[in-house]
This record gives structure tokens, sequence and C-alpha cells, in this order.
């Protein structure tokens, strides 16, 4: 019998359409000004739940899964753009005009994070505020890999190859593929507990394919929207916070210069947390949102 599902405690949960044939699964809480809180890799809305608590006392807070991810619909690829960030950032959009908000605040994790870049890029007018954990710009991460150091990101690599064979090495071993993260990332093992870890686990078992589809589309639909965005000097016009581990020097020397060019407007810091930190350390999260949301 398969486990019942753990949720945001207090939230309610929605499917919301997107988008022709997308559906969302939302989990909605709290009351006031919008955020929106968008999961990264290879996680679910789920990563949220301690910080979604928190910021619902005094905001409307939207956790999603993102197309392709957890209980969301999951969309064959179409030529490489069904899973694009700028179509993502798209159903957020939409996510949040269908549930009456047209402007608000968003934060994003990982891959959520690039979604919530490209959206602040896409559509500035509905995002007031934007907030980034621990990630790069599509584009400049490609550049700062290089030589040996790109190890670090060999999922990257093997999961922008054409259909075919990612789907197939992955999906041999899905719980020890996606397991190897949850475990190398996590600075604290105990911010993941069993229940947590099986439900990504689940999910991402689930979602081989569109994952994968995610990640291929970041190695060539998103880095050439990110490059014409870069040559155009299309920037992000709102307040703009990151919080970023230190990768190493090959990695992080320049990460503030990097993010600086695309965001005026910034608030960047090198943090002594977990990739998971919204997991791990989450009133240091809050306590940067709600700095973020006060500027």
């Amino acid at each position: 019998m398969e486990p019942t599902e753990p949720g945001i405690t207090g939230f309610d949960y929605q499917r919301v359409t997107v988008a022709d044939g997308v559906a969302l699964n939302v989990a909605v809480g709290g009351s006031g000004t919008p955020v929106v809180l968008l999961h990264g890799f290879p996680q679910t809305h789920l990563m949220w739940r301690h910080v979604a608590a928190d910021l619902a006392a005094d905001h409307t807070v939207l956790c999603p899964d993102l197309r392709g991810y957890g209980a969301s619909d999951k969309p064959a690829d179409s030529e490489g753009l069904t899973y694009t960030k700028r179509a993502m950032a798209a159903d957020t959009v939409a996510l949040a005009r269908a549930l009456g908000h047209d402007r608000f605040a968003l934060a994003g994790h990982d891959r959520g994070a690039l979604v919530a870049v490209r959206a602040g890029l896409d559509h500035p007018d509905a995002v007031t505020h934007l907030a980034v954990l621990d990630v790069l710009p599509t584009l400049d991460m490609w550049e700062v890999l290089h030589g040996t150091t790109a190890a670090i990101g060999f999922h990257l690599y093997l999961m922008a190859q054409p259909p075919g064979l990612p789907e197939t090495l992955i999906g041999a071993a899905p719980d020890a593929f996606f397991g190897h993260f949850l475990d190398l990332w996590a600075r604290d093992p105990e911010a993941l507990p069993a229940e947590i870890r099986a439900a990504y686990l689940r999910a991402c078992r689930d979602a081989v394919p569109s994952i994968v589809a995610d990640y291929r589309a970041s190695a060539h639909a998103d880095a050439d929207h990110d490059r014409a965005d870069r040559a155009a000097g299309n920037r992000l016009r709102m307040p703009v916070s990151v919080l970023q581990q230190d990768w190493g020097p090959e990695l992080s020397s320049d990460a503030a210069a990097r993010w600086r060019a695309w965001a005026p407007d910034l608030e960047h810091a090198s943090v002594a947390l977990g990739h998971f930190m919204a997991e791990e350390a989450p009133a240091e999260v809050v306590k940067a949102l709600r700095e973020l949301l006060a500027r």
C-alpha cells in the first residue's frame, strides 16, 4: 500500500490549471501579501514546509510543485521546449493570477530559483521581490564549470544528452541516483527526516523523463534565452536577494559580481549552510526573505 504523502501543516491543497494540459499541485496557506516559493532538485514543494509556515503568519504563501515534479502534471517534452524555465515561469505567473494575485514576491531554490529568475526577467510587472537560494544564473553556471571542477556538476552534463540514454540510466536505479544528491548535499542529514526523504524519492521515481527534460532545457533553450537577455541588456528590475554556499574559489570567487550583472538592486550573502538551507536553517532563510520583503 502506497504511503500517504506528507503535506505542509495548516495549508490547503489545490490543483490549478496553468497551461494547456498542465495543472500544478499547490499548497496555499496564510493571508496577506502573496509570496510564491519554488522548490529545487531533487525535491518537491515540501522543502518549504518550515519557511512557509512562518511566512504564513502575515503573508499568503503559495508552494507549488513545478511542472514535471511532485504531484503536478508531467507532459511529454516537445522539441526541448516543454520544460524550459520560460515555460515554468509562465506557469508560476498563471498560477498566482488564477489564485487572485497579479503581483507577488517570488523565492526559489536550485531549479526553482532558475524559474524564479526567468519569471523576473520575462514578467517584471508581476514579480515585486526576488529571492534566490544557492544557484548561479543558467548561463553563468555553464561558464563557470570547467576542467576537473565540473565533476561536481556531472548530472548537468548527463541530463543534457539527447533523449534516451539519460532516462535509461537514471530510470534503472532512480533511488540510487536521486538519493546520492540528497545525501551528498545535506550538511545536516536530520533536516531530511525519513518520511520526507522517502517522499522525495517516490516523487523523483515517478518523474525521471520530466526531470531530465528540465535539465536538458537548461543546456540548450534556457542558455539561449539567457544569452539573448544578456545581449539585450535585460536585467532584473526588482530587489533581489541571493543566499549562496561557498562552493570554493573555482566556482564562487566571482558569484556576487555575476549576480550583480543581472540584478543591480542586489543583496548577496555567502552563507555557511548546506545546499538544502530552507530545511537545514529555515530561520536564517525566513530572516533573509523578510528583509527582502521590507526593501
